[in-house]
């Protein structure tokens, strides 16, 4: 199978060359390495990360998995400040961020795409004592060669979501020996333990349960966004948190159903994707609402809606917002957002019924009454009225968010834990 793979990924990533030039045009963030993506590296850069040989390389994918692993980075980092490390992230916006967060001792570098000539080109440079994968990113080349070098791996946070669960294990033959390279795995719950092990049964000696790093974030220390400088002073912010189509008409239309009963209240919307800012903008103007567009400073002062479309601002607006909107929750989307962020900061939150990607947070914050989870889309703008008119109520939902969130922690440092005693085998 792997033959078929190897012989047939060119074939298709011409297929997918397109779409992601498209990607590459539109989507903001760090470009200038992106040739890094082929294996392709300037003399510089060669010559910058040659003094790198040996280190552990850490590999995340867009900006969610980018915070997360820089938050797993800076714990290891902690206990070994000595060491050295490669980050490297497949989209631009994750690169831009882990850029400018990335500790002293970490250099930074697009991925390879999953040819052999862009991983071979990439680990002869590199020479990683150890590669650490975030979630479930499982490219065929990069684990088997690496495996092949005698180079040490580990997947870690990993979670198996229903609907790739299917596919992993319809394909087994395929995907267990890619799991089984891996000489530490760590589950985020024990059903994704349990999916793993279906696909592999093998890994009862390498795979265990850590728990989710994400309930170990820390609230970020920036400061809040200033939405008085945007709605003027004394506004209720309703926040629609990383929207997926079409959830931003579904909001627009509760929010206005709500507005003549709440004239202070204000919408922001922040897209998970910022390249559809010019769609939304026309969803807003189309509703009738007036609208500040924050990517090209453009629109009307004091508007009633904000669009939010940049990238790695999205903590900020959290932060400032009094009620957060979940998104890929409603209108037709299930597998959700980073819920546990908000809830963090201890604010109010509407979600939709499902959150396939984040079941885990969404159980306990539904346990502890710690979230307003709608059943259906026509629920929404009764969700909102509830929240703005009892406020009190709706900042204890928050606080119990807050609370049930710092009581999952410790995958983190089950985590470093388990990548310590892997890197001292």
């Amino acid at each position: 199978m792997l033959f078929f793979y190897r012989l047939l990924f060119p074939i298709a990533f011409l297929f997918f060359l397109p779409g992601l030039i498209v990607k590459l045009i539109r989507r903001s963030g760090w470009k200038k390495t992106y040739w890094e993506r082929f294996g392709l590296f300037s003399s510089e850069r060669k010559k910058e990360l040659k003094d790198w040989q040996g280190a552990i390389w850490i590999h995340a994918v867009s900006v969610g998995e980018t915070n997360l692993a820089l938050t797993l980075l800076k714990e290891w980092n902690a206990v070994n400040p000595d060491r050295k490390y490669i980050f490297s992230t497949t989209t631009t916006t994750g690169q831009e961020i882990a850029r400018n967060k990335a500790p002293d001792n970490v250099k930074v570098i697009f991925c390879p795409i999953d040819s052999c000539l862009a991983v071979t080109l990439t680990l002869n440079l590199l020479k990683p004592s150890a590669i650490v994968i975030m979630e479930t990113e499982l490219w065929p080349n990069l684990v088997l060669m690496a495996k092949k070098r005698g180079i040490k791996l580990a997947l870690v946070n990993t979670r198996i979501s229903d609907k790739s669960f299917g596919g992993y294990r319809r394909f087994r033959f395929f995907f267990a020996p890619l799991l089984k390279a891996f000489d530490c795995i760590l589950a985020q719950t024990a059903m994704d333990l349990d999916r793993l092990q279906t696909i592999c049964p093998a890994l009862k000696e390498t795979a265990s349960v850590s728990g989710n790093i994400k309930f170990d974030q820390k609230a970020p220390e920036r400061e809040k966004f200033d939405y008085a400088s945007v709605f003027g002073p004394d506004r209720t912010m309703i926040l629609s948190c990383s929207t997926h189509s079409p959830e931003e008409a579904l909001h627009l239309d509760a929010f206005k159903q709500i507005r003549q009963e709440f004239p202070q209240a204000s919408l922001t919307i922040v897209p998970r994707h910022a390249e559809r800012g010019g769609d939304i903008e026309k969803q807003i103007l189309d509703a009738g609402f007036t609208c500040f567009r924050r990517s090209t400073g453009t629109g009307t002062e004091k508007p009633d809606v904000l669009l939010a479309d940049t990238t790695g601002e999205l903590p900020a607006f959290i932060k400032g917002a009094d009620i957060v909107l979940m998104g890929k929750t409603m209108a037709g989307n299930d597998e959700g957002q980073n819920i546990i962020e908000p809830a963090l900061m201890g604010k109010p939150i509407i979600s939709g019924p499902k959150l396939k990607n984040f079941r885990q947070a969404l159980d306990v914050l539904v346990k502890a009454d710690a979230v307003r989870r709608i059943g259906n889309d026509g629920e929404l703008a009764a969700a909102l009225r509830e929240l703005l008119t009892d406020r009190p109520a709706a900042e204890a939902m928050g606080q119990r968010a807050q609370t049930v969130i710092l009581a999952n922690r410790g995958a983190l440092q089950t985590t470093v834990n388990a990548l310590e005693k892997l890197m001292n085998q």
